[in-house]
C-alpha cells in the first residue's frame, strides 16, 4: 500500500513529482505558497533538454502536451563581442535538441494534468518537525499543520524542509543579475530586436555580461550580469527605476548601443536577482521519511540545467517510490544515490567568465 506523500512547492519539480505519482496512482498533495497559479509571472523561456528534461516529461507522459507549447524557431543562438560585432549566428535547425518553452506554460501543463485538488493554493510553510519514525509535521503560517509519513521538500532555495536533513544554506555567488523586458520589439526596438535575432543573444565579458532571449508576443527578455557583492548592489535604489536603469547602463560604457538598449530602453523597472548557491556536492545521510529536489537539493549559480534536473529529480523519485510501494526508505535511498552525483557534476560544469572570443572556445571544448 501506498504512502501519500506530502510535497511543498508546486514549481516544475514538485509538480513533475505529483504528476508521476499520479501516473502511478500513488495519493499525493501539494502544497504551494503562493495564492494561485497566477499569483506571479513564471519566469521566462526554458530550454527543456532530451537527456534530462524531456526524459522527465516522457516518465510524466506528457510529451505531446510539451510539444504543443514549444516556440519554434527560438533555438537559435548569437554570440556579440561588446562593440556589436556578431562572432556566432547559429540558425535554429529544429536538430538542437533544446527546444525552448515559456516556463509559466510547461509549469501550466503539468497544473492541468492534476486532479484540481491535488495543489492546495496559499499554504505558505512556516516551520518543520520531525516527530519520529520517518514522520514530520508540516506548520503553516495560518497555524494549521499536516502531519506526513512522506514528505519532500520542493521548496526552492530558501526551503523550509531542508533544515530537517541538512544545516547548509544558500551563499551568494558574488554575482546578480538585472531583468529587464522590451515588449513589441521589431517595431519599438528595431535595433536590439536584430541584435537579438530570433532565439538567444549572449555577450558575455568579465564581470560584466548581457544575455537576452526572444520571448512570445515579440518580447526580449533580457539577463544583464554583474559580478559585484551584495553592498554594491545596496547602494542601487531599485525603487527609482530611471535612476538604478541609469546606474546599470553605466558599467555597460562603451558597449555597442543595440546591447545597451536592452537595458536602457527597458518597458519595465530594472529587477534584481541576487544569485545564490548552496555548497558544491551537496549531500546529507538518509532520513527516514524526508527528501529534498530540486533547487532545495541542489541550488546552484545558472546554467540552463536547473528547471531540466528539477523535474528530473521529480520523475526518478516518483518512479522510484511507485517502484517500492512497501518501502519507502529503499525509494529514498535509490533517489538520493542518483541525484547526488548527478548534481555534483553539472555544478563542476558551470560557464566560466570570459569574453565573446573565450566563451566560443570553451564552448568548442566543451562539444556544445
Amino acid at each position: 500500500m501506498h504512502t501519500s506523500v506530502t510535497i511543498i512547492g508546486a514549481g516544475l519539480g514538485g509538480l513533475t513529482l505529483a504528476r508521476v505519482l499520479h501516473v502511478h496512482g500513488v495519493p499525493v498533495t501539494v502544497y504551494e505558497a503562493e495564492s494561485s497559479p497566477s499569483a506571479r509571472t513564471q519566469g521566462g523561456l526554458l530550454d527543456i533538454h532530451d537527456y534530462n528534461g524531456q526524459l522527465a516529461l516522457k516518465a510524466a507522459g506528457l510529451m505531446d502536451e510539451f510539444h504543443a507549447i514549444v516556440l519554434e524557431g527560438r533555438q537559435a543562438m548569437r554570440i556579440l563581442d561588446r562593440d556589436g560585432t556578431v562572432l556566432v549566428d547559429q540558425p535554429d535547425d529544429g536538430m538542437g535538441g533544446r527546444p525552448e518553452v515559456q516556463r509559466g506554460d510547461l509549469r501550466q501543463v503539468l497544473l492541468d494534468a492534476l486532479p484540481a485538488d491535488t495543489v492546495r493554493w496559499g499554504h505558505k510553510v512556516s516551520r518543520t518537525r520531525a516527530l519520529g519514525g520517518g514522520r514530520h509535521e508540516v506548520t503553516f503560517a495560518d497555524g494549521a499543520t499536516v502531519v506526513t509519513g512522506l514528505l519532500v521538500g520542493a521548496d526552492g532555495a530558501w526551503s523550509r524542509v531542508r533544515p530537517l536533513l541538512s544545516t547548509a544554506t544558500p551563499q551568494y555567488i558574488g554575482k546578480s543579475v538585472v531583468e529587464t523586458y522590451l515588449f513589441d520589439a521589431a517595431t519599438r526596438h528595431p535595433a536590439a530586436a536584430k541584435a537579438v535575432g530570433g532565439g538567444m543573444l549572449m555577450a558575455p565579458s568579465p564581470g560584466r555580461e548581457v544575455f537576452a532571449h526572444r520571448e512570445k508576443d515579440d518580447t526580449l527578455h533580457a539577463y544583464v550580469g554583474l559580478s559585484e557583492p551584495q553592498d554594491w548592489f545596496a547602494a542601487i535604489d531599485f525603487t527609482d527605476a530611471d535612476k538604478a536603469t541609469a546606474r546599470i547602463a553605466q558599467e555597460f560604457d562603451g558597449w555597442a548601443p543595440e546591447l545597451t538598449a536592452l537595458i536602457t530602453d527597458s518597458d519595465v523597472a530594472p529587477v534584481l536577482r541576487p544569485l545564490y548557491a548552496l555548497p558544491a556536492g551537496h549531500r546529507w545521510e538518509r532520513v527516514p521519511g524526508v527528501t529534498l529536489l530540486g533547487d532545495a537539493a541542489h541550488l546552484a549559480a545558472p546554467n540552463g540545467e536547473g528547471a531540466n534536473l528539477a523535474m528530473l529529480d521529480g520523475a526518478e523519485l516518483g518512479q522510484a517510490l511507485a517502484a517500492h510501494p512497501d518501502d519507502i526508505e529503499a525509494a529514498l535511498t535509490e533517489y538520493e544515490q542518483a541525484m547526488f552525483p548527478r548534481s555534483a557534476e553539472t555544478v563542476t560544469d558551470q560557464m566560466p567568465e570570459l569574453d565573446a572570443h573565450g566563451l566560443i572556445e570553451w564552448f568548442a571544448e566543451k562539444g556544445k
